[in-house]
């Protein structure tokens, strides 16, 4: 792995952990709550692609699991991953993985294809891997924790859609991290 990845799975790591200083949204009826962290998972998928994105995000995690509070609201440990959003957590690195190599997939970069995956698959993937773990750790019936989610879809297809777009703008600026990493590759 050459530094120039290294350099930045760090970074999107540290943008996770800065997304944590936002203050989670409690709700009343779900012990998960409403957080920011959503955004950098998109993000970091589409913009340092599959491998990358998924590191970014396996990085994250250890950091969190060593005890590091990153997580919205100061929460970090082991014990994170036992609570109900653990599923949500665990599903991190592998949206991040999927949503970069579908991103990457496409020839010409525009942004509904973008908007496209992390609309459908990144969102799709969080709720796929998170509801289930959700139902188990509260110990309830898997459509009750579905019906408890519908809250995030709104917030969440906000989130998808600035990631969608920030994603664009990087990948398209004159100096994007596509540009930066062939040129890498090149000396």
């Amino acid at each position: 792995m050459k530094v120039l990845d290294i350099t930045y799975i760090a970074l999107f790591a540290a943008i996770m952990g800065a997304m944590g200083l936002v203050p989670p949204i409690m709700l009343s009826f779900t012990p998960v709550p409403i957080v920011l962290q959503t955004l950098g998972v998109l993000l970091a998928g589409t913009v340092l692609g599959a491998k990358r994105g998924a590191l970014s995000m396996v990085v994250f995690l250890l950091i969190v699991a060593a005890g590091i509070p990153l997580l919205s609201g100061g929460r970090g440990g082991l014990s994170v991953f036992v609570g109900p959003s653990a599923g949500y957590l665990l599903s991190y690195p592998i949206t991040a993985g999927c949503v970069g190599f579908l991103v990457s997939r496409f020839r010409n970069l525009k942004l509904r294809n973008i908007l496209l995956v992390n609309l459908t698959v990144g969102i799709f993937l969080i709720y796929l891997i998170g509801v289930p773990v959700q139902a188990f750790v509260m110990n309830i019936p898997v459509l009750q924790a579905a019906k408890l989610s519908l809250v995030y879809i709104p917030g969440d297809a906000i989130k998808a859609i600035l990631a969608s777009y920030l994603a664009y703008r990087l990948l398209k600026s004159p100096v994007s991290f596509q540009k930066i990493a062939k040129h890498a590759e090149t000396q």
